[in-house]
């Protein structure tokens, strides 16, 4: 029975010297250093954006196959949207001009199920993947929310962090 309680002393010394050891190498390491003159201004020009966001109406197909999957993979459910109405802009750059230029939008949506909802998305200059992202596919640079079905609460509540 005793030997039981020998072992977790001798690994918690083992432990806190290997602890002690590391600190002691981060503590007697080299200081940090500030960016010398040329690395200050050698090719740190920031991100260019011309304000180049297609219209709403462009990114309704992208919503509504994204819906369809996510309602299908993760929900196992047959919804889908089968219209749109009222589609406007809400607001386009609402932040500061140096901010990533997006246009957010504002639609009525047909569901499957016979139901209106609206759905709140803005599209983003540059929000594909890396940054990547043509006028033609939207898909990565769209958010998009429909009320009442943000069923994982990310811009929850009512969809109030899809809008500006």
């Amino acid at each position: 029975m005793r030997n039981l309680f020998i072992a977790p002393r001798k690994l918690g010394r083992k432990l806190g010297l290997g602890a002690a050891a590391v600190v002691g190498l981060l503590a007697f390491g080299g200081t940090a250093q500030a960016a010398n003159p040329l690395e200050l201004n050698f090719w740190l020009s920031g991100p260019r954006y011309d304000g180049r966001v297609a219209p709403c109406e462009r990114a309704l197909s992208v919503i509504s196959d994204q819906f369809r999957e996510k309602e299908a993979t993760f929900w196992n459910s047959p919804l889908a949207i089968t219209g749109f109405s009222r589609i406007h802009e809400t607001a386009f750059r609402p932040w500061q001009a140096d901010n990533i230029p997006r246009r957010y939008c504002s639609a009525d949506v047909m569901l499957s199920d016979g139901k209106v909802r609206s759905v709140h998305f803005s599209i983003i200059e540059d929000g594909g993947f890396g940054g990547i992202s043509d006028m033609v596919s939207l898909s990565p640079g769209v958010e998009w929310c429909v009320t009442g079905l943000d069923r994982n609460w990310a811009y929850n509540p009512s969809c109030r962090a899809a809008r500006p």
